[in-house]
Protein backbone atom coordinates (compact mmCIF):
# COMPACT_ATOMS: atom_id res chain seq x y z
CA UNK A 1 0.00 0.00 0.00
CA UNK A 2 3.15 2.51 0.83
CA UNK A 3 4.48 1.79 -2.79
CA UNK A 4 0.86 2.39 -4.49
CA UNK A 5 0.25 5.62 -2.87
CA UNK A 6 4.03 7.08 -3.22
CA UNK A 7 3.48 6.03 -7.12
CA UNK A 8 -0.13 7.76 -7.09
CA UNK A 9 1.42 10.85 -5.83
CA UNK A 10 4.29 10.86 -8.28
CA UNK A 11 1.46 10.45 -10.68
CA UNK A 12 -0.60 13.51 -9.30
CA UNK A 13 2.89 15.53 -9.45
CA UNK A 14 3.55 14.76 -13.57
CA UNK A 15 -0.35 14.94 -14.35
CA UNK A 16 -0.43 18.33 -12.75
CA UNK A 17 2.23 19.89 -15.40
CA UNK A 18 0.25 17.75 -18.20
CA UNK A 19 -2.55 19.35 -16.59
CA UNK A 20 -1.08 22.77 -17.42
CA UNK A 21 -0.57 22.06 -21.08
CA UNK A 22 -3.82 20.43 -21.28
CA UNK A 23 -5.35 23.79 -20.31
CA UNK A 24 -3.13 25.37 -22.76
CA UNK A 25 -3.95 23.64 -25.73
CA UNK A 26 -8.29 23.57 -24.44
CA UNK A 27 -8.02 27.94 -23.56
CA UNK A 28 -7.08 28.21 -27.33
CA UNK A 29 -9.56 25.78 -28.47
CA UNK A 30 -11.99 27.19 -26.51
CA UNK A 31 -11.38 30.64 -28.26
CA UNK A 32 -10.16 29.89 -31.83
CA UNK A 33 -11.90 26.21 -32.12
CA UNK A 34 -8.50 25.61 -33.12
CA UNK A 35 -5.94 22.75 -32.00
CA UNK A 36 -2.37 24.51 -31.03
CA UNK A 37 0.82 22.36 -32.12
CA UNK A 38 2.71 25.19 -30.44
CA UNK A 39 2.36 24.43 -26.56
CA UNK A 40 5.22 22.06 -26.65
CA UNK A 41 7.59 24.49 -28.09
CA UNK A 42 6.14 27.16 -25.91
CA UNK A 43 7.11 24.58 -22.71
CA UNK A 44 10.75 24.34 -24.38
CA UNK A 45 10.77 28.34 -24.50
CA UNK A 46 9.81 28.68 -20.91
CA UNK A 47 11.60 26.29 -19.36
CA UNK A 48 14.81 27.64 -21.44
CA UNK A 49 14.08 31.17 -20.18
CA UNK A 50 13.69 30.07 -16.47
CA UNK A 51 17.44 28.50 -17.21
CA UNK A 52 18.96 31.43 -18.18
CA UNK A 53 17.25 33.89 -16.06
CA UNK A 54 17.73 31.87 -12.75
CA UNK A 55 21.42 33.34 -12.78
CA UNK A 56 20.61 36.87 -12.68
CA UNK A 57 17.32 37.10 -10.75
CA UNK A 58 16.89 34.00 -8.42
CA UNK A 59 14.80 31.10 -8.94
CA UNK A 60 11.61 32.37 -8.15
CA UNK A 61 11.27 35.85 -9.71
CA UNK A 62 12.89 33.81 -12.99
CA UNK A 63 10.01 32.06 -13.27
CA UNK A 64 7.39 34.83 -13.09
CA UNK A 65 9.61 36.51 -15.79
CA UNK A 66 9.85 33.82 -17.87
CA UNK A 67 6.10 32.49 -17.82
CA UNK A 68 5.43 36.57 -18.64
CA UNK A 69 8.13 36.39 -21.29
CA UNK A 70 6.42 33.35 -23.04
CA UNK A 71 3.19 34.98 -22.76
CA UNK A 72 4.41 37.77 -24.69
CA UNK A 73 5.98 35.77 -27.32
CA UNK A 74 3.00 33.46 -27.63
CA UNK A 75 0.79 37.44 -28.17
CA UNK A 76 2.94 38.50 -31.29
CA UNK A 77 2.71 34.72 -32.49
CA UNK A 78 -0.85 35.12 -32.42
CA UNK A 79 -0.87 38.70 -33.66
CA UNK A 80 1.61 37.72 -36.57
CA UNK A 81 0.50 34.35 -37.02
CA UNK A 82 -3.09 33.54 -36.44
CA UNK A 83 -4.98 36.84 -36.52
CA UNK A 84 -4.64 37.33 -40.45
CA UNK A 85 -6.20 33.20 -40.90
CA UNK A 86 -9.54 34.66 -39.02
CA UNK A 87 -12.24 33.19 -41.44
CA UNK A 88 -10.04 30.74 -43.08
CA UNK A 89 -10.35 26.74 -42.70
CA UNK A 90 -9.32 25.50 -39.22
CA UNK A 91 -7.12 22.81 -40.77
CA UNK A 92 -5.05 25.38 -42.64
CA UNK A 93 -4.50 27.51 -38.76
CA UNK A 94 -4.12 23.75 -37.78
CA UNK A 95 -1.01 23.62 -39.58
CA UNK A 96 0.10 27.01 -39.01
CA UNK A 97 0.56 26.11 -35.50
CA UNK A 98 2.48 23.47 -36.30
CA UNK A 99 4.83 25.54 -37.99
CA UNK A 100 5.04 27.82 -35.75
CA UNK A 101 6.60 24.92 -33.49
CA UNK A 102 9.17 23.82 -35.45
CA UNK A 103 10.09 27.10 -35.78
CA UNK A 104 10.50 28.15 -32.53
CA UNK A 105 12.19 24.77 -31.30
CA UNK A 106 14.55 25.33 -33.63
CA UNK A 107 15.44 29.15 -32.24
CA UNK A 108 15.40 27.74 -28.85
CA UNK A 109 17.61 24.70 -29.53
CA UNK A 110 19.95 27.30 -30.30
CA UNK A 111 19.94 28.54 -26.69
CA UNK A 112 19.81 24.98 -25.44
CA UNK A 113 23.32 24.04 -27.71
CA UNK A 114 24.15 19.93 -27.10
CA UNK A 115 24.40 20.20 -23.12
CA UNK A 116 21.42 19.69 -20.73
CA UNK A 117 20.44 22.93 -19.17
CA UNK A 118 19.19 23.04 -15.33
CA UNK A 119 16.55 25.19 -14.71
CA UNK A 120 18.26 26.31 -10.97
CA UNK A 121 14.98 24.61 -9.21
CA UNK A 122 15.47 24.65 -5.32
CA UNK A 123 13.95 20.89 -4.80
CA UNK A 124 16.06 18.72 -7.03
CA UNK A 125 15.27 15.09 -6.30
CA UNK A 126 15.17 16.02 -2.69
CA UNK A 127 12.92 13.69 -0.47
CA UNK A 128 10.56 14.57 2.20
CA UNK A 129 8.16 12.23 4.69
CA UNK A 130 4.74 12.47 4.50
CA UNK A 131 3.89 10.37 7.58
CA UNK A 132 4.83 6.77 6.61
CA UNK A 133 5.38 7.81 2.62
CA UNK A 134 8.75 9.45 1.26
CA UNK A 135 7.67 11.52 -1.49
CA UNK A 136 10.03 13.87 -3.87
CA UNK A 137 9.85 17.99 -2.98
CA UNK A 138 9.14 18.39 -6.79
CA UNK A 139 6.20 16.41 -6.93
CA UNK A 140 4.66 18.05 -4.13
CA UNK A 141 5.24 21.59 -5.55
CA UNK A 142 3.85 20.63 -8.95
CA UNK A 143 0.28 20.23 -7.27
CA UNK A 144 0.48 23.11 -5.20
CA UNK A 145 1.16 25.60 -8.11
CA UNK A 146 -0.63 23.94 -10.18
CA UNK A 147 -3.82 23.95 -7.80
CA UNK A 148 -3.45 27.65 -7.08
CA UNK A 149 -3.17 28.52 -10.97
CA UNK A 150 -6.09 26.15 -11.48
CA UNK A 151 -8.14 28.08 -8.62
CA UNK A 152 -6.82 31.44 -10.29
CA UNK A 153 -7.66 30.81 -13.58
CA UNK A 154 -11.39 29.57 -12.81
CA UNK A 155 -11.74 32.80 -10.77
CA UNK A 156 -10.64 34.52 -13.96
CA UNK A 157 -13.71 32.82 -15.98
CA UNK A 158 -15.84 33.31 -13.67
CA UNK A 159 -15.46 36.89 -12.05
CA UNK A 160 -13.33 38.81 -14.49
CA UNK A 161 -14.69 41.33 -17.59
CA UNK A 162 -12.40 39.26 -19.56
CA UNK A 163 -12.81 36.14 -18.48
CA UNK A 164 -16.57 36.85 -19.45
CA UNK A 165 -15.93 37.88 -22.45
CA UNK A 166 -13.59 34.71 -22.81
CA UNK A 167 -16.74 32.82 -22.16
CA UNK A 168 -19.05 34.40 -24.57
CA UNK A 169 -16.96 33.89 -27.47
CA UNK A 170 -16.14 30.04 -26.68
CA UNK A 171 -19.52 29.92 -26.98
CA UNK A 172 -20.62 31.86 -30.30
CA UNK A 173 -18.73 34.29 -31.72
CA UNK A 174 -20.94 35.95 -33.76
CA UNK A 175 -22.79 36.61 -30.69
CA UNK A 176 -19.88 37.56 -28.83
CA UNK A 177 -19.30 40.16 -31.81
CA UNK A 178 -23.05 41.66 -32.07
CA UNK A 179 -22.37 42.22 -27.99
CA UNK A 180 -19.65 44.11 -28.81
CA UNK A 181 -16.51 41.87 -27.43
CA UNK A 182 -13.53 42.19 -29.65
CA UNK A 183 -13.08 38.48 -30.78
CA UNK A 184 -9.43 39.62 -31.86
CA UNK A 185 -8.06 40.51 -27.91
CA UNK A 186 -10.02 37.00 -27.15
CA UNK A 187 -7.66 35.14 -29.48
CA UNK A 188 -5.00 37.29 -28.13
CA UNK A 189 -5.37 36.81 -24.59
CA UNK A 190 -6.34 32.74 -25.04
CA UNK A 191 -3.03 32.22 -26.65
CA UNK A 192 -1.13 34.89 -23.88
CA UNK A 193 -2.87 32.27 -20.78
CA UNK A 194 -1.72 29.21 -22.63
CA UNK A 195 2.21 31.18 -23.22
CA UNK A 196 2.16 31.28 -19.60
CA UNK A 197 1.15 28.25 -18.55
CA UNK A 198 3.25 26.22 -20.89
CA UNK A 199 6.31 28.12 -19.56
CA UNK A 200 5.21 27.09 -15.75
CA UNK A 201 4.88 23.02 -16.94
CA UNK A 202 8.23 23.69 -19.09
CA UNK A 203 9.73 24.65 -15.43
CA UNK A 204 8.45 21.63 -13.70
CA UNK A 205 9.14 19.66 -16.60
CA UNK A 206 13.15 20.49 -15.98
CA UNK A 207 13.36 20.32 -12.23
CA UNK A 208 15.64 17.97 -11.32
CA UNK A 209 16.63 16.66 -14.96
CA UNK A 210 17.27 19.51 -16.87
CA UNK A 211 16.17 20.86 -19.96
CA UNK A 212 17.94 19.07 -23.18
CA UNK A 213 16.38 19.29 -26.64
CA UNK A 214 13.96 16.48 -27.16
CA UNK A 215 12.53 17.93 -23.82
CA UNK A 216 9.61 19.45 -26.31
CA UNK A 217 8.46 15.38 -26.18
CA UNK A 218 6.92 15.55 -23.26
CA UNK A 219 3.99 18.16 -24.24
CA UNK A 220 3.10 15.12 -26.50
CA UNK A 221 1.41 13.68 -23.42
CA UNK A 222 -0.88 16.95 -23.12
CA UNK A 223 -2.89 15.08 -26.22
CA UNK A 224 -4.17 12.64 -24.54
CA UNK A 225 -5.34 14.36 -21.22
CA UNK A 226 -7.66 16.40 -23.54
CA UNK A 227 -8.70 13.66 -25.43
CA UNK A 228 -9.44 12.23 -21.91
CA UNK A 229 -10.85 15.09 -20.33
CA UNK A 230 -12.75 16.59 -23.02
CA UNK A 231 -11.35 19.07 -25.75
CA UNK A 232 -13.83 21.67 -24.78
CA UNK A 233 -13.75 21.21 -20.62
CA UNK A 234 -11.30 23.40 -18.45
CA UNK A 235 -12.38 21.20 -15.53
CA UNK A 236 -11.81 18.00 -18.10
CA UNK A 237 -8.23 19.43 -18.76
CA UNK A 238 -8.03 19.57 -15.44
CA UNK A 239 -9.00 15.78 -14.71
CA UNK A 240 -7.53 14.52 -17.89
CA UNK A 241 -3.56 15.70 -17.00
CA UNK A 242 -3.63 13.94 -13.56
CA UNK A 243 -5.70 10.56 -14.99
CA UNK A 244 -2.98 10.63 -17.55
CA UNK A 245 -0.23 11.27 -14.94
CA UNK A 246 -1.77 8.64 -12.30
CA UNK A 247 -2.13 5.92 -15.02
CA UNK A 248 1.68 6.40 -16.59
CA UNK A 249 2.96 6.59 -12.93
CA UNK A 250 1.26 3.03 -12.12
CA UNK A 251 2.25 1.34 -15.05
CA UNK A 252 5.62 2.43 -14.63
CA UNK A 253 5.56 0.68 -10.88
CA UNK A 254 3.70 -2.66 -11.50
CA UNK A 255 3.46 -3.11 -15.23
CA UNK A 256 7.24 -5.06 -15.02
CA UNK A 257 5.39 -7.21 -12.06
CA UNK A 258 2.01 -7.92 -13.07
CA UNK A 259 2.13 -7.54 -17.17
CA UNK A 260 5.73 -8.07 -18.09
CA UNK A 261 4.62 -9.41 -21.25
CA UNK A 262 3.93 -6.21 -22.87
CA UNK A 263 7.86 -5.12 -22.55
CA UNK A 264 9.86 -2.52 -21.45
CA UNK A 265 8.92 1.19 -21.11
CA UNK A 266 5.01 0.46 -22.01
CA UNK A 267 4.66 3.23 -19.08
CA UNK A 268 5.65 5.18 -21.81
CA UNK A 269 2.73 4.51 -24.58
CA UNK A 270 0.03 3.91 -21.37
CA UNK A 271 -1.21 7.75 -21.26
CA UNK A 272 -2.06 6.90 -25.68
CA UNK A 273 -3.91 3.99 -24.59
CA UNK A 274 -6.03 5.04 -22.08
CA UNK A 275 -6.97 7.56 -25.04
CA UNK A 276 -7.95 4.86 -27.02
CA UNK A 277 -9.96 2.96 -24.59
CA UNK A 278 -11.78 6.71 -23.68
CA UNK A 279 -12.32 7.36 -27.54
CA UNK A 280 -13.98 4.23 -28.02
CA UNK A 281 -16.73 4.69 -25.19
CA UNK A 282 -17.04 8.41 -25.10
CA UNK A 283 -15.77 10.56 -28.29
CA UNK A 284 -15.99 13.60 -26.55
CA UNK A 285 -14.04 12.76 -23.70
CA UNK A 286 -14.92 12.36 -20.02
CA UNK A 287 -16.29 15.49 -19.61
CA UNK A 288 -16.52 17.58 -22.85
CA UNK A 289 -19.46 18.29 -24.80
CA UNK A 290 -21.86 15.75 -26.49
CA UNK A 291 -22.58 17.10 -29.53
CA UNK A 292 -26.01 16.67 -30.97
CA UNK A 293 -26.87 16.43 -34.37
CA UNK A 294 -30.81 16.56 -35.92
CA UNK A 295 -31.66 14.40 -38.40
Amino acid sequence: MKGLLESVIRGLGNGSVYALLALGFVIIYKATRVISFAQPALMLAGGVAVSYLAALTGFYPAVLLAALLIAGVALVVERVSIRPMVGRPVFVVAIITLGIDVVLRVIVNGFIGRDVRQVGDPWGFTQVSLGPLVVQSRWLAMMLVTAVLVALLFAFFRYTRYGLAMRAAAFDQEIALAQGVSVGAVFALSWGLAGFLAAIAGMFVGTGQGIEQLTWVVALKALPAIIVGGLDSLGGAVAGGLIVGVVESLFQSYQGEFAPWLGQNFAVVSPYVVMLIVLMVRPYGLFGTREVERV
